[in-house]
C-alpha cells in the first residue's frame, strides 16, 4: 500500500492507541525496501525512538528537521527515556517484517522478523487470543472502546 516506511509507519501510529501495554505491532510489508526515499539518511542517523528520547536530548538533535524526528516517534510510539541511565522504555514493541535488510532495521532500533517466516493467514480470526490482523492498517485510526461509550 505504501512505497516506503515513511508512509508505511501509519500502520503503527494509527493502531498504537488500541495496543495493550507490552504488546507488539508487526508491520508486515515485504515490498518495502526503503525507510524513506527523501529522509532515509537522516532516519539512519537518528533511528527510531520515543518522544522523550529526543526531548531529553534536544541539543544532540538540533540539526535534524522536526518532521523527521516526529516520524521517528510515530513508528516507535509512546515511551520514556531515562537520560541519566541512557535507557529507553517503550510501551510496545515494534517489529518490521519488510524488505529492509535486518542489519539496517536493527541499527534503526525496531525489531526485525524475516517476512518469509510469516504466513498472514495464520493471524486471521485470532482476536480472542489477543492477535488482531489489520489489513491496510494505515487507513483507520484505532481506539480502545471503553464501557459507557
Amino acid at each position: 500500500m505504501y512505497a516506503d516506511l515513511w508512509t508505511g509507519a501509519k500502520g503503527m501510529y494509527k493502531a498504537e492507541p488500541a495496543i495493550a501495554d507490552g504488546g507488539e505491532v508487526i508491520i508486515y510489508a515485504p515490498h518495502l525496501t526503503e525507510v524513506s526515499y527523501t529522509h532515509g539518511a537522516l532516519i539512519d542517523k537518528i533511528g527510531y525512538h520515543c518522544r522523550d528520547y529526543f526531548l531529553r536530548q534536544m541539543n544532540r538533535f538540533a540539526d535534524i528537521p522536526r518532521g523527521v524526528i516526529a516520524h521517528s516517534t510515530h513508528l516507535r510510539g509512546q515511551g520514556a527515556y531515562d537520560a541519566d541511565a541512557g535507557i529507553e522504555n517503550l510501551r510496545i514493541t515494534v517489529t518490521l517484517a519488510t524488505g529492509i535488510p535486518e542489519q539496517r532495521c536493527r541499527h534503526l532500533n525496531p525489531n526485525y522478523i524475516d517476512p518469509k517466516n510469516i504466513n498472514v493467514e495464520d493471524w486471521h480470526g485470532r482476536d480472542a487470543q489477543g492477535i488482531k490482523l489489520i489489513p491496510r492498517a494505515g487507513e483507520t485510526l484505532y481506539r480502545v472502546k471503553t464501557s459507557g461509550r
